[in-house]
């Protein structure tokens, strides 16, 4: 027995052998069960800052301060964003869901561009502090690619590396919208 998204579906997993009553009770304990797993990795605005202090405590020797963190639901192409002048960074709730270490990763970037705006290497010396930096960028392109691969693109664009991090890094950058 299993539960999962679908996109906009829960689809729930159940044996055949069931009978509906055993169905239904099997059905809810699994969107219980579902709605659980959601819920701790979707941290509210206040986690989230928290957790936030604790990667830059971490990773940056407490240098970035934000002044907020929050959730926001207008950032269809851009995983985060913040404005260095007055310390607030806002992530896509696009990422909530997705594995802890992949939102930490974002908050991570954009801690960073509370101390740097830009992105030269002294940005991502400090971005790889994070021990999972490289994986979570791979995880967040993976996630970005997979609409054009089910549109049915190839994937094989022909686009260098530094093309590629350009894209994902226009995709964290720091922007004083929002």
């Amino acid at each position: 027995m299993s539960a999962y998204r679908d996109g906009d579906k829960t689809v729930v997993l159940v044996p055949a052998t069931f009978s509906r009553a055993e169905e239904k009770r099997w059905v809810d304990r699994m969107l219980e069960r579902l709605e659980a797993r959601e819920g701790r990795r979707r941290p509210d605005d206040e986690s989230l800052h928290s957790r936030a202090l604790d990667l830059a405590d971490r990773y940056l020797e407490g240098l970035a301060q934000p002044t907020s963190v929050r959730w926001v639901d207008n950032q269809q192409t851009r995983w985060g964003s913040c404005t260095p002048e007055n310390g607030s960074i806002r992530l896509s709730r696009r990422l909530s869901g997705m594995p802890a270490w992949v939102v930490d990763y974002v908050l991570l970037h954009e801690l960073v561009h509370l101390i740097i705006p830009h992105h030269g290497q002294e940005f991502w010396d400090l971005v790889h502090r994070y021990p999972k930096a490289e994986r979570a960028r791979g995880y967040l392109e993976g996630v970005s690619a997979a609409p054009r691969l089910d549109a049915g693109h190839s994937g094989d664009v022909g686009e260098d590396e530094d093309d590629i991090e350009g894209d994902l890094g226009a995709d964290l950058d720091r922007s004083d919208s929002a």
